[in-house]
């Protein structure tokens, strides 16, 4: 499955102008072939936002997940985005997956947060591992600092994910996670990773992009700059299955040494 990711981000504070930036991208990346377009972490709305971050937070199957439904359906590709989830009182730093033809197919909830800016405002996940099945591949959703713990990733390769999509708010001085861990990450769990970024300054941070697919290998199918960038690169399922019998790391595992790890 092509896959194109979208390193952007948008137009921080303003819902309306980044679903514009999503339609355009999800246009391209139809008309380039590919199945599914992902986006970054807090997306919709901005990362750097403070306080409006509870102020613009919507439900799951809210007005935003209709107006991504309608620019899947249009463009005929399927999504996946991060935005800030309101469950009640409680917000979230979630990423959703929407099919092509507009139904809702995974919500994933944040598990790790990351420093104070995200303790301050999100209540953590408590669902390690969300999939959902599309075009014959089992897509796993994780957001930026949930990749960087080996147990949450050993867990979806355990689960049978095929393609982990990463929406990541990646900043400066960190960006050895995008160029060393992801590559890293989908070798030693025999799985595609992509991993996309937001780009440049906002708020106290720096993002520095460098958008990447990785595949089973440990090797990049495709890696962005520090720009605002559209990239592009396949998820082959027949590729997956030969890495996999070829690589025997899930098959000489022993579980039963590793109970000090809980």
């Amino acid at each position: 499955m092509r896959t194109a990711l979208l390193q952007s981000s948008g137009r921080p504070g303003s819902v309306v102008e980044n679903l514009k930036v999503l339609d355009e991208a999800a246009g391209r990346a139809a008309a380039a072939g590919a199945g599914l377009v992902a986006a970054p972490e807090m997306f919709l709305t901005g990362y750097a936002i403070g306080d409006d971050i509870g102020r613009l937070a919507e439900p799951a199957d809210g007005d935003w997940a209709d107006a991504v439904a309608e620019i899947a359906t249009r463009h005929g590709v399927a999504v996946v985005y991060g935005y800030p989830e309101r469950e009640g009182e409680t917000v979230y730093n979630s990423a959703q997956l929407i099919s092509a033809d507009g139904t809702r197919l995974a919500n994933y909830r944040k598990t790790h947060l990351f420093g104070c800016f995200e303790r301050d405002h999100f209540t953590p996940g408590e669902q390690p591992v969300v999939q959902a099945d599309l075009n014959g591949l089992r897509i796993g959703l994780m957001i930026c600092y949930d990749v960087e713990f080996p147990e949450n990733v050993r867990a979806h390769a355990l689960a049978g994910t095929d393609l982990l999509v990463v929406p990541t708010a990646q900043m400066h001085p960190f960006q050895f996670v995008a160029e060393s861990v992801v590559p890293v990450r989908a070798f030693e769990n025999q799985m595609y990773v992509a991993y996309v970024n937001r780009v440049g300054p906002e708020g106290e941070f720096e993002f520095v992009g460098l958008s990447t697919l990785a595949g089973p290998d440990g090797i990049a199918r495709t890696r962005a700059g520090r720009g605002e960038e559209l990239v592009l690169a396949d998820a082959d399922p027949d590729f997956l299955a030969a890495s996999r019998e070829a690589n025997p790391y899930l098959k000489d595992r022993r579980p039963g040494l590793y109970g000090s790890l809980v």
